[in-house]
């Protein structure tokens, strides 16, 4: 498997404890520890690097992004992280898994799709060139509709 000891360590300062339950999104600086129940997207403070863990008990109703997840819960939405992904024994992913770097504990199960990206990337693959292809499209249309207007 993969070295432990050249892993970054953030410090967890957020902690969502047993029998706490969070609704809304959830943006967090460093690290963050859920034991608890977030019913909404998490994700780092501006795009900032961050940590997420994920106890057995946790459990995510919402989208991740982040740049590293130490996962044993449960996620139900689509986990994106920019460096790293470890999915412990007990996880369980209902939606995509958008990764750089993985790594999968016989026991852990994703019921959607892995999907590598180039390191550093961010977003889905492909999906910024069709966004700015559908933006350039919208723009296009504007602008002949102008034109009609004007004429």
């Amino acid at each position: 498997m993969f070295s432990k000891q050249n892993r970054s360590k953030k410090e967890i300062r957020t902690l969502i404890g047993a029998g706490t339950r969070v609704n809304g999104d959830l943006i967090f600086t460093d690290g963050l520890h859920v034991d608890g129940l977030v019913h909404g997207n998490v994700s780092t403070e501006d795009g900032q690097p961050g940590s997420l863990s994920v106890s057995e008990e946790g459990i995510i109703e919402g989208d991740v992004n982040v740049s590293e997840v130490v996962l044993s819960g449960t996620v139900k939405g689509n986990l994106e992280a920019n460096e790293r992904v470890e999915l412990g024994p007990t996880a369980k992913v209902i939606g995509n898994v958008i990764y750089d770097l993985i790594e999968m504990a016989s026991g852990a199960e994703v019921n959607g799709k892995l999907i590598h990206r180039a390191p550093g990337a961010m977003g889905l693959p492909g999906k910024s060139a069709a966004s700015a292809k559908t933006k350039k499209a919208s723009a296009d249309k504007e602008a002949a509709e102008d034109s009609l207007e004007e004429s």
